[in-house]
């Protein structure tokens, strides 16, 4: 019961995303374009959280893991939450893309 309730507010054991990684999990790059190709991590998916919604067709199994990542965490949170409420069921927050690349 507890454990469920460390999860639950995030106070759980850390996401492994080296692992989730390795399982195929997509890495989403929520930055702009501009912001993505000044850096990001190699084979990262880049869909501005802007045009998100507009764009969930890109990512077809819903199953999938998604990592989302940004420049500080706080439009991968919103993209999470995007993802969240269009019905995909492992969203996690990587934060910062260079970040989220030293824990791959």
């Amino acid at each position: 019961m507890i454990k469920t309730i460390k999860n639950l507010f995030g106070l759980g054991t850390g996401v492994n995303y080296a692992e989730l990684v390795k399982q195929g999990a997509i890495i989403l790059d929520v930055r702009s374009k501009a912001e993505y190709d000044r850096g990001h991590i190699k084979g990262a998916t880049n869909i501005s959280v802007d045009t998100l919604s507009n764009n969930l067709s890109r990512l077809k199994d819903k199953n999938k893991p998604i990592i989302t990542c940004c420049a500080s965490g706080m439009r991968s949170a919103s993209a999470k939450n995007i993802l969240i409420a269009n019905g995909y069921m492992q969203v996690h927050n990587g934060g910062s893309w260079s970040s989220l690349q030293n824990k791959i």
